[in-house]
Parts: structure tokens; sequence; C-alpha cells
């Protein structure tokens, strides 16, 4: 039910707000309601999952505090537009640019807040140098989402932090295994994507964009790109001498919003407000009390089950259809609990249900915030992406890159 109502997101008429539709908060709430009455999950169930997520969630907070301060001082549409710019660069080239663009941002900031930054920056600019191509615009959007595939860094995708953390695998140990293993990923999906979109990209003409067009970037940019440049070069430091990363995170986000605050004169607390998607926070916990109620009827055994007979391969693609049907932060618990079960599992097998959590919810919109944020934002800017063209999609560069990252881990 839940994920009926995630996909398809029903009106509901009300005197107030007329044809509104039922977010993603509100649907999980509903599936853990009846849960709750159903007495699949208990109150200490609700609070077992607060617990797991409480650490995790500040760390995701302060990313999307830093996102939120990047886009307030518009360095994220700065180097958009230089991406954009050059000299008659074909809608191909750009395509790929945009393309690396969301990797790197993704791996920086985590997917989700390049999902927020890069998918309205893009589709304006692209309306902007190509009117009247819609296809165009669905078809850089495709380029922004599907670029945060597998997470280089555990602060890349905020289901990893919540994993590693109940894993035990700190920063660094992650960055060793898993940065190869996204670089390969992502030439694989920037091929395949540009395949699909191939005919779209060759008709769109080359626009001739002056290089005199190029703005500089102000005090507040330079400051904000240096907060994040600190935050990324203390992490690895901090784990190797066993502390806390989610502290560094959190004194970026300090830093980031009185450099934001100052620049766009606006008070902390309206940065703070505006700036993270407390309802996707809400969905993310609620969400979570789902995965207790499925582990409570057997799930958590099925799986242990299934990957003690299938390995890497069955883990990840477990992982990965898990994930885009239930949605990828709950999916990675129920993999975690699941893999305790399992005899000899080591933190390789920890790591191929993070490569299909991070590449399954391609699939599907439900299976990740990042794929509920893209929709929604496209959807504010007049864009419909139906659901079968995302099946296709995300089917068509789920197989081959999960493939390869699997057999590369």
């Amino acid at each position: 039910m839940t994920l009926g109502l995630v996909v398809t997101r029903p009106r509901i008429p009300t005197r107030v707000r007329p044809g509104h539709r039922i977010g993603p908060a509100p649907a999980a709430l509903a599936g853990v309601l009846i849960m709750v009455f159903g007495h699949v999950v208990s109150l200490r169930d609700a609070a077992g999952a607060a617990l797991l997520l409480a650490r995790p969630l500040l760390g995701i907070v302060a990313l999307m505090v830093m996102a939120a301060a990047a886009q307030r001082t518009g360095v994220v549409v700065l180097l958009a537009e230089r991406v954009f710019a050059g000299a008659a660069r074909t809608a191909t080239r750009l395509f790929l640019g945009v393309f690396a663009l969301s990797f790197v941002t993704a791996a920086v900031l985590n997917n989700d807040s390049a999902i927020l930054l890069l998918t309205p920056a893009v589709v304006l600019l692209v309306r902007r140098r190509w009117p009247g191509e819609p296809r165009l615009v669905v078809a850089f959007a495709f380029a922004v989402f599907l670029a945060a595939g597998v997470a280089p860094l555990v602060l890349s995708n905020p289901m990893n932090m919540i994993v590693a953390s109940y894993a035990g695998i700190d920063f660094n140990a992650y960055a060793r295994t898993m940065i190869p293993v996204a670089l390969v990923g992502s030439v694989v999906a920037a091929t395949v994507v540009a395949l699909l979109f191939r005919r779209t990209l060759a008709a769109a003409p080359a626009v001739r964009v002056e290089e005199s067009r190029r703005q500089p970037l102000r005090p507040a940019q330079k400051q904000l790109l240096a907060v994040v440049g600190a935050v990324l070069l203390a992490c690895p430091f901090v784990a190797y001498f066993g502390g806390p990363v989610g502290v560094v995170a959190g004194v970026g986000a300090i830093a980031a919003v009185a450099i934001a605050s100052r620049d766009s004169r606006l008070s902390p607390v309206t940065v703070l407000r505006e700036g993270v998607a407390w309802d996707i926070l809400l969905f993310l916990a609620l969400v979570n009390i789902l995965g207790a109620g499925l582990r409570n009827v057997g799930l958590v055994t099925s799986l242990a089950s299934l990957y003690s007979h299938t390995g890497l391969v069955g883990i990840g693609v477990g992982s990965a259809i898990g994930s885009a049907i239930l949605n990828n932060h709950p999916m990675a618990v129920l993999d975690m609990l699941a893999l305790r079960e399992v005899p000899g599992a080591t933190s390789r097998d920890v790591l191929a249900a993070l490569v299909g959590g991070d590449i399954g919810p391609r699939l599907l919109p439900m299976g990740s915030l990042a794929g509920l944020l893209w929709t929604d934002l496209l959807r504010r800017q007049g864009v419909e992406v139906p659901l079968g063209r995302f099946v296709l999609v995300g089917l068509a560069v789920l197989v081959p890159t999960l493939a390869i990252s699997l057999l590369l881990l």
C-alpha cells in the first residue's frame, strides 16, 4: 500500500489545498499505523529504529545544510554554467559533462543533495540553451539522476552512512574498496545512458557560448568551496584516528550556514528551515519502522537463507530488487540483520549489499530518497516522466552497472 501511494501520489481534495497529493511521509505513516494496530510492530521497534538512525541522521542533516548553503550562494549553478560554457559544444559533450558534474557533486555532498541542487539548475540551463526541446530536458534530467550510482565515499549516500555505522566500516576502509568500483560503474552508466538518448542528443544543434559570459567566483562562493574541501580532507584523518566523522560534517554545516546567511542576508533559522527536507527525513524514519515490521514477520530469516546459498551475487541482486521495491534504507537494515545470521559473512558481503542498494533504486522512484526528490522537483518545473519510461531507462542502466560493479567487488 505504501509503495502504491508513493508511486501514484493520489490527490486528496481539501478546502485548504484543493487537489493536494499524498507525499512520501504520509504514505509511510499510513503503513506504519496499519502495522502498529495490526500488532506487527511495537513502540519498542519504533524506538529501536530511531536509535539506529540517530547518528546517521545528524550527518545527513549536516550534508543537507551544506547543500542548502551552496544553493543560497549560487555556487552550484555557477559550476553548472561553466560546464555549459565553451565554444560550439555539442549536446552529447554537454550531456557527459553534466553526468560528470553530478557524479562529483553526489560524491562530495551525497546523492540527495546533488539531486536537490542540480536538477532545477540543469533544467533551467537546458531550457535556456535549447528552448522548445522537452526531450532534451528529460535526457539531461536523467543524466543528473543516474550519475549517482555506487557511492565512492561513505558520505555519498545517507544509506551508506547508516550501514557503515551499523557494520563498523570506517571512512577509509570503505573508500579504498568502493572508489574504483564507483568510478568504473559511473563510466558504464554514462555510456549506456548516452546510447539510450543518442538520437535526441544528436538532433540538438550546437550553440556557441561566449567565454566572456563566465562569471568569477564571489568571496562567499570561494569560502563555501573551501569549507566543503576542508570537510572532505578532514574526514579520512578523523576516521583514521577513530574520531566521529559526523562531527566534522556538523562543524562544516555550521560554517556553511554562517557564510550563506551573511551572503544572502537571511537568518540561519531560515536557511535551516528551507534547506533541509524535513518531510523526507520523516519518511526515512517511518520507512525504517516498516522495515522492522517486515523483519518481525520473518523476511530476515528468508533473506539469510537466500544469501547463505548465493554469495556476493545473490546479496547484490537481492539488495537491488528489494531496494527498488521497499526503499534502500529499510532494505539496508534488513540486509544487515540477515547477514548477521549468515555463517562467515564478511565486510565484503556488507559492501555487496550496499552496491545493490545504491544501484537498485534506479528501477523505481520509491527506491530512494533521491528518486522521490528527483520526480518531485521535475513535477514542480512542469516535467513529467512516465513511470514506464523511468523503469525502462533504469533497467537498461541497472543491469550492466550492477553486474560489472559486483564483478569488480
